[in-house]
């Protein structure tokens, strides 16, 4: 009796969900078609909002192209890609508008212009419009304290969108690596899309991080301690990859920044026949009138640090192996050291993250031989180079290392990471010579420290000719050349 009841409950259950099958199915064709419709008329209006754009006030159609870079008042190596990237089309096609989205409102236009000279040592030949994005909170990883990049990812989505209504381009190129705006400017926009990608937005590396159970700045201890979380971080970060190469494959051209970059991209874009290695563009030139026999180390030694103070960049482990490194001063017999840190700060983040770093180095006790150098000039910045030994860097897999690239061309020896761009692309032997050193943990940078002051003179000298002979290839002019080829098949 019972299993005659069952059955027929079954029976009832299937009958039920068997009615709502034809609503169901009219329901989602209902509302697919209307969203079929959204997007078409989106699709018109941006066209007609594209053809406006590029209509000129004497009637001349003209090409518009655009520059997505929501910080392109940082001063980081990005920014340099983006200024540079902007005088090599404009040298090519003086005759086109040119348009940065940017979410940099609180300066003017001519403040973000100025503020390029005074870093990069860069003057664009045409004048930028520049459209200020009041949404750019939206991709701020302090927004999302858990899941940071598909939270990051759809606001980017969001500030797409603003950038589009304001401006319909008819080349795209994001240059800053929120990838998942591309479907949306190529799609909706009918825009023809490049990216220049300098760090993918999930990577193996950050896989196995998590597959392993190793902390990191983006792999909390809590989640390392618990194997469930791991495992569901884990199924997160694979779906997140598969949804990065889906948005990432709709690039018509794709440059990547390094070796190491493209290895990444070409496992999760999979756009083989697209892709360029373009190396970002180093101002090699202005740091070659640095005489390499001029460096004055009769009365100590100089440590420097170029980069922003994002976490990633790992400056705690800099000040951390410096103060090993000067517990083992005495034994050494080695002259007075001094560590300066200089860099961008974006945002009150990375300004809280200067505050910790200098509380850290006052628990050391090494606060009196380190000094912080935050958003300087570039002449000051060519000044501390000049009079520099040694140039760090701590960051692991970093995607190539513009700061690496200028000690090196102003007669700095360098002392980077075992990993990513700077062990495959930059501090690689030149014609056979040493051109610089690698190092990974704490005791490993201070060792490697120490053996480099106490070299000879003339042993030092000899690595740094060698350094500066091999960084032509990161040049403006290199950059400028590998780029516009890149690039080319966007204006067929």
């Amino acid at each position: 009796m019972a299993a005659a009841e069952r059955g027929w409950c079954l029976y009832e259950l299937f009958r039920f969900l068997y009615s709502l099958f034809l609503p169901g199915l009219m329901v989602c064709g209902t509302l697919c078609a209307c969203l079929l419709i959204v997007l078409w008329g989106s699709r018109l209006l941006l066209r007609q909002k594209k053809k406006l754009a590029s209509t000129s006030k004497t009637g001349k159609s003209q090409m518009v192209i655009a520059f997505f870079h929501p910080y392109c008042n940082a001063g980081g190596g990005g920014e340099r890609v983006l200024w540079c990237a902007l005088r090599a089309l404009q040298k090519k096609f003086p005759e086109a508008v040119y348009v940065v989205y940017t979410g940099d409102a609180d300066v003017s236009g001519q403040q973000i212009l100025d503020g390029a000279f005074r870093r990069f040592n860069i003057r664009l030949p045409h004048p930028v419009k520049f459209l200020f994005l009041r949404k750019r909170y939206l991709v701020e990883a302090s927004l999302y304290p858990h899941f940071t990049l598909l939270g990051q990812s759809l606001g980017s989505v969001f500030l797409g969108w603003e950038a589009l209504m304001q401006c319909v381009p008819h080349i795209y190129i994001d240059s800053m690596g929120y990838a998942f705006t591309l479907p949306l400017f190529k799609y909706l926009g009918g825009c023809r899309v490049g990216s220049y990608v300098h760090y993918p937005t999930i990577s193996t590396d950050m896989l196995s991080v998590v597959k392993n159970q190793h902390v990191g700045f983006n792999n909390a201890a809590f989640i390392t301690r618990n194997p469930f979380l791991s495992k569901v971080k884990l199924i997160y970060y694979h779906l997140f990859a598969c949804v990065y190469g889906l948005v990432g494959s709709c690039s018509d051209v794709v440059m990547v920044n390094s070796s190491w970059t493209l290895n990444h991209i070409l496992s999760l874009w999979k756009a083989g026949n697209r892709t360029h290695v373009v190396y970002p563009p180093c101002d090699v030139q202005t740091f070659l009138d640095i005489p390499l026999h001029g460096k004055k180390t009769t009365s100590g030694h100089m440590l420097v640090s170029i980069g922003q103070f994002r976490p990633e960049k790992n400056h705690p482990l800099q000040i951390r192996a410096f103060a090993k490194l000067l517990s083992k001063k005495e034994a050494a017999s080695l002259l007075p050291l001094k560590l300066v840190l200089i860099g961008g700060c974006r945002n009150q983040d990375d300004e809280l993250r200067v505050n910790q770093l200098r509380r850290l180095s006052e628990d050391l006790g090494v606060h009196k031989d380190v000094e912080f150098k935050i958003n300087i000039p570039f002449d000051e910045l060519k000044n501390y180079l000049s009079e520099a030994t040694i140039g760090l860097h701590t960051m692991w897999n970093e995607h190539f290392g513009i700061g690496i690239v200028e000690c090196m061309a102003a007669g700095t020896i360098v002392l980077a990471h075992n990993s990513g761009g700077p062990k495959l692309d930059i501090v690689v032997p030149h014609e056979g010579a040493c051109t610089g050193f690698l190092a990974d943990g704490e005791e490993g940078y201070a060792e490697t420290m120490a053996q480099i002051l106490s070299m000879s003179a003339d042993k030092r000298l000899h690595i740094r000719n060698s350094a500066r002979a091999s960084v032509s290839r990161f040049s403006d002019q290199e950059f400028e050349v590998t780029f516009l080829s890149s690039v080319e098949k966007l204006f067929q």
